[in-house]
């Protein structure tokens, strides 16, 4: 198992859910809440594994930061083969639509797609919430390589499972993915920073903070048990930890 961070850089997210890249010059003066944006790719014998798809960034040549960083690891778009969405904020899915020219399109174009139903029923509940990015929304359930997914629990693989959490949205949903005796672990924004595993609180930017405070404590000990590899989509420093 190869687990490739694709951090698109570290921002600021105002309240109404606008991202500031962060520099060395605008790193204390930009208002909001600091955070990395940072998909991750997992290569297994059998797939490429991408874990949430990042806002899509640009750098100052036109070209998203993930192809970029893609590209230097010799993996090209068309290899991924399952994209797994853990909710559909804005910072989760926009990476997944790209405007080819002619118009919007899978950015991962052979990759199947692996979105939770009720998780979309929620947002299309909470339309005006600036968290969700509709027009891109939109685009992306349009895409024909979609995977309704409504258990609670199960398998996608004989590599990957997940698991409903709720917790940050009501029903986000987590991954594990196993090969060869290791174990990576993506609990998306109910685990997104190293700090949410030293300091035991409830966030109240969590539709049920304490369900995903109880979650991290039981994560976290088995974490220790079973040596998994955590990956922390929003730290600003560290990609992947193991406790």
């Amino acid at each position: 198992m190869k687990i490739i961070p694709l951090k698109e850089g570290n921002f600021s997210a105002s309240k109404t859910k606008d991202f500031t890249l962060l520099t060395n010059e605008n790193f204390d003066t930009v208002r909001g809440i600091k955070m990395s944006v940072q998909p991750f790719l997992i290569v297994t014998a059998n797939d490429y594994i991408l874990l949430d798809a990042g806002i899509g960034w640009k750098n100052a040549e036109g070209k998203t930061v993930i192809s970029e960083i893609l590209e230097k690891e010799n993996i090209r778009p068309e290899q991924v083969t399952k994209l797994l969405l853990s909710h559909l904020h804005k910072d989760h899915i926009d990476g997944s639509i790209q405007n080819n020219g002619n118009g919007f399109a899978a950015a991962f174009p052979n990759a199947t797609i692996y979105i939770q139903k009720r998780e979309l029923a929620f947002a299309l509940e909470n339309k005006g919430n600036p968290s969700f990015d509709f027009d891109m929304l939109e685009k992306l359930i349009s895409l024909p390589n979609i995977v309704w997914m409504d258990e609670d629990k199960g398998n996608i693989s004989d590599e990957i499972s997940f698991e409903v959490a709720g917790g940050h949205t009501p029903f986000m949903q987590v991954f594990w993915i196993r090969e060869n005796g290791e174990t990576a672990f993506y609990g998306a924004d109910d685990l997104p920073q190293e700090s949410y595993l030293k300091y035991h609180l409830a966030y109240k930017s969590d539709f049920d903070g304490r369900k995903a405070m109880e979650l991290r404590l039981k994560w976290q000990k088995e974490a220790t048990e079973e040596k998994w590899k955590i990956l922390l989509y929003h730290d600003l420093d560290k990609a992947v930890i193991q406790i």
